[in-house]
């Protein structure tokens, strides 16, 4: 009898090592090893995903670059427009992508229902977590519907592959890669062995027949995707489904593409009847008020290729307790600091003894310096209790010195400011070398030092 091969693999980040650990070294955490069955069974063309003739023919000597012979692959535009801006213009064939999200965010009704739209194609949809019934329950709340779509309710990958070949489908859906199985590892489903040998196996498929596969993922309570990290190495896309699950609204963002920009972003509502594309999110992102309060001001960033226009709070209140707090939601706490910081040094305001509490609303998350005027007009205005005309909106970063910078691509900033109906919008003096400003109808105030910014704003 063969002896059985085994090893022990860290379930947080899938490092390996030939005995337990107490402590992984590459991750760092805590009892995560676990003893798992490594010995592989022999592949035959039985079980195993058979490869064709002509990827068996493919000579393994290199060859000269200018020698490779190319040709720009048809992308496969859906109905769904945020997807296709994230993934850069459609879904590219034999690509591989990976989805992940918290659970009940969503994940399985964004892909059921992209699924769904897909009319021309034949699409297989692979469920390892719910039964055909509960598919069926969902798919008859969602609009889009195609008899073009084929349900399957398996986790063994040979059994799969089986179908596959018999159903020829154009696109492939597997939710998730977490209940997956494959008969060639003895390790248990969810496992760094089998997560790691079935993304092998569907990324052969994708790659030998060019179909197209989306895997579902589940994440692990620190908001990383579970499993092995060489999981986000195998795969050509990695999509990140946020939002709030008390909230209606669902961000798609890209960490990791491929085939396009990891800046990117799609926004989704959701509903009784699935999901709905938010085309224009800047509407969403600003609150409808009636009444002028301080500490409220907009700002423009761009996301990727998408300009937004989104609303800034701020709250500044004297310090109960010694020491004052600094709270941001959505925006860098560091960064808040240091604005903190130039606000007392170069403007003059005693802001050292208060409270500062900021918060980005509509629960994204941002990085664009852009924002660095918005979020000092905001704290400014709630300090001196002076609200900024709802009609004003601002586009420039804040230097240490407390000047105000230029930022890059300020015209498609203006174009959203004046689409959305603003009338002022603020940005820096240096914007205006090369950029044709006179073609909006927006009033443009261009300024190089912040107190020339808060004459104009506040007098």
């Amino acid at each position: 009898m063969a002896k059985i091969k085994t090893s022990y693999f860290c379930q947080n980040c899938g490092a390996q090592s030939a005995k337990w650990i107490g402590k992984c070294p590459a991750c760092g955490e805590w009892n995560t090893y676990v003893e798992e069955v490594v010995q592989r069974e022999e592949l035959t063309p039985t079980t195993a995903w058979k490869v064709g003739s002509s990827s068996a023919q493919v000579s393994g000597k290199p060859k000269p670059i200018a020698d490779i012979s190319y040709q720009e692959q048809q992308r496969i535009i859906t109905q769904d427009q945020e997807l296709n801006r994230v993934l850069g213009g459609g879904i590219v064939p034999g690509s591989m992508v990976l989805i992940g999200g918290e659970p009940g965010i969503g994940k399985s009704t964004l892909m059921l229902q992209i699924a769904l739209s897909l009319t021309s194609l034949c699409v297989l949809y692979v469920s390892g977590e719910e039964s055909e019934q509960q598919i069926k329950m969902r798919a008859e709340r969602l609009v889009a519907q195609t008899s073009d779509c084929f349900i399957l309710t398996e986790t063994g990958t040979q059994n799969i592959f089986k179908q596959i070949e018999q159903l020829r489908p154009q696109v492939l859906v597997i939710d998730s890669i977490q209940t997956l199985h494959s008969s060639f590892i003895e390790a248990g489903a969810g496992s760094v062995s089998q997560v790691r040998e079935c993304t092998a196996e569907l990324l052969k498929f994708a790659k030998e027949s060019g179909t197209p596969v989306f895997l579902i993922g589940h994440i692990t309570k620190d908001g990383n995707l579970a499993g092995p990290k060489i999981l986000e190495h195998m795969v050509d896309t990695v999509l990140q489904f946020e939002g709030d699950r008390h909230m209606t609204y669902r961000i798609l963002r890209t960490t990791k593409n491929r085939f396009g920009s990891t800046s990117e972003l799609g926004i989704y509502e959701m509903l009784g009847s699935g999901l709905r594309e938010v085309s224009n999110p800047s509407e969403i992102l600003i609150s409808q008020r009636e009444d002028s309060f301080s500490g409220i001001a907009i700002g423009g960033t761009l996301e990727g290729n998408r300009p937004l226009l989104i609303e800034v709070q701020s709250l500044v209140s004297p310090a109960t307790y010694g020491t004052p707090q600094r709270t941001s939601t959505g925006f860098d706490g560091k960064r808040l600091n240091m604005l903190l910081a130039v606000l007392e040094k170069r403007g003059g305001y005693r802001l050292g003894t208060q409270d500062v509490f900021l918060n980005i609303a509509g629960g994204l998350k941002v990085e664009d310096p852009a924002l660095d005027l918005a979020v000092c007009a905001s704290i400014l205005s709630s300090f001196e209790e002076m609200p900024i005309p709802s009609t004003a909106c601002f586009a420039a970063e804040v230097g240490l010195g407390g000047e105000v910078r230029a930022v890059n691509r300020v015209e498609n900033r203006i174009t959203e400011a004046e689409k959305l109906g603003f009338k002022d919008i603020y940005i820096s003096k240096y914007n205006k070398k090369g950029v044709d400003l006179s073609r909006f109808s927006i009033n443009i105030h261009a300024f190089g030092r912040l107190e020339e910014v808060f004459t104009s704003l506040f007098g």
